[in-house]
């Protein structure tokens, strides 16, 4: 079809990407593991304000806040449901929760109407359905007139100089660009923002990250009869001795979890999320490590829970509801931002004019190591104290028009550890989808926003 023809079929709706078209069998620099794809012209299928890539805790609040403020907002999402780790990766625990106010205080009260919401105490964090959520969110982002784009990955994105104008994407629609004027990157992996062409760092000194963890669900047991083993309310405060009784009941099962510490988080008496499982040396932006490490995990988790059932007594039904779609990256890529929130910035307790929140989570470092898991504490020995995270770490440093809200957020190795938690990930995606719904409607790049404006509320 002649470009020409192909416009007019597309209403004038398309984007030339790449050189002229090459055949794959033309001669020069190919290898003989490389070919070469042809040009082609992509369908510009739709115009937003404000796009925001991953629907887990950050996407999803960036989006809802960018709807609710006048934008007309997509939300992408590679699973099919959003959420992400919540729902897909069945973290249905929420960490770092109380200090949050806003749309995180608006999902829990709500979550807590629902007749199948948490009902075991669970101290400071948040405990909760994952099918609850799933519809909830969805309710909120129809509320706010958000369109989602189910089982959708970004794959490009293109620039105008500086300036982020398209994102490209791949699903079973095919290959499709979307303008926006505002992009967030909640891929908690920084996808985007790497695609971009933006800088960044990963994991610590040596340039390796915190361990994967699979996560599953369980039932056939009841809380009272497994309590010793359940990280509950009271066991939080009394130095979790639960985990090492579960560890040691794993081993008496007949199986040494990869994960030395794992817990047992109730939901409903008769309903826990299941935490035992490490994957060490894995990347987080390698499809096929990710791959292995969900496999290995999965595998591991069954033989977890068939040990467990085979001790009898109050394991004797216990089974496996689902495991996760997602698995748990605690850690890949951070993108440079307009600041970089430090160890020394958790060690001050600093304060910023632009804080978009409060992170009161300590520092939470899983060793990237097997053999120092027993070795190092999880805060490698930082005391922190209570901090501002800024919108200036919300906003890439080498492209315009883009910011990022989630664990990919400017940060160094050890801040990191203590603000990727999914309670300040809801509070950061909600200032991001503020702040660039703003920016859209006044046609000024995010950073250009005065703060006043946006009159962000931190405790």
């Amino acid at each position: 079809m002649k470009r020409r023809h192909f416009l007019q079929k597309s209403g004038g709706l398309g984007l030339l990407l790449s050189a002229p078209w090459v055949p794959p069998t033309h001669p020069g620099t190919l290898k003989v593991d490389q070919v070469r794809e042809a040009a082609r012209d992509i369908p510009v299928a739709g115009t937003y304000d404000v796009i925001v890539a991953g629907a887990g805790p950050a996407g999803i609040a960036a989006a809802i806040e960018a709807g609710r403020s006048g934008a007309r907002t997509l939300l992408i999402e590679t699973h099919g449901c959003l959420g992400g780790v919540w729902t897909a990766g069945y973290l249905t625990w929420i960490l770092d929760n109380k200090n949050k106010p806003g749309l995180m205080q608006e999902i829990m009260q709500e979550l807590q109407k629902k007749p199948t919401a948490a009902t075991v105490p669970s101290g400071s964090t948040f405990a909760f359905d994952a099918e609850d959520m799933k519809l909830l969110l969805e309710e909120l982002c129809a509320k706010a007139k958000v369109d989602i784009l189910y089982f959708t990955r970004v794959v490009a994105a293109m620039k105008e100089q500086r300036k982020l104008s398209y994102v490209v994407t791949e699903s079973k629609s095919g290959r499709e660009a979307w303008k926006g004027n505002v992009f967030i990157d909640c891929t908690g992996d920084g996808d985007l923002a790497a695609r971009a062409g933006c800088q960044y760092d990963y994991g610590d000194s040596s340039g390796q990250g915190q361990p994967m963890s699979l996560l599953c669900l369980v039932t056939g047991v009841q809380y009272k009869e497994i309590q010793e083993f359940v990280r509950d309310e009271t066991d939080s405060k009394t130095g979790s001795p639960s985990k090492k009784r579960l560890e040691s009941e794993i081993v008496r099962g007949g199986v040494s979890p990869s994960y030395t510490r794992p817990g047992l988080y109730p939901i409903r008496d008769d309903l826990f999320m299941l935490m035992t499982h490490h994957a060490y040396g894995f990347k987080g932006t390698d499809a096929r490590q990710v791959t292995e490490a969900t496999l290995n995990g999965r595998m591991e988790l069954h033989k977890i829970v068939n040990a467990l059932r085979s001790l009898g007594g109050a394991w004797k039904d216990l089974k496996i509801v689902a495991t996760g779609e997602q698995i748990g990256v605690r850690e890949s890529r951070r993108i440079k931002g307009l600041y970089t929130v430090t160890m020394a910035d958790i060690q001050k307790g600093i304060r910023h004019e632009d804080a978009v929140c409060r992170v009161t989570f300590g520092i939470d470092v899983h060793s990237v190591k097997k053999e120092d898991e027993t070795k190092q504490s999880y805060n490698r020995g930082v005391k922190m104290q209570p901090y501002d995270i800024p919108i200036r770490a919300l906003i890439a440093k080498d492209v315009d028009g883009l910011m990022m809200a989630g664990r990919c957020i400017s940060g160094d190795f050890i801040a990191h550890s203590s603000y990727r938690v999914t309670g300040n990930a809801v509070a950061m995606g909600q200032a991001a989808g503020r702040v660039a719904a703003l920016a859209s409607k006044s046609n000024a790049l995010p950073q250009q926003v005065p703060w006043k404006e946006v009159a962000w509320h931190v405790e």
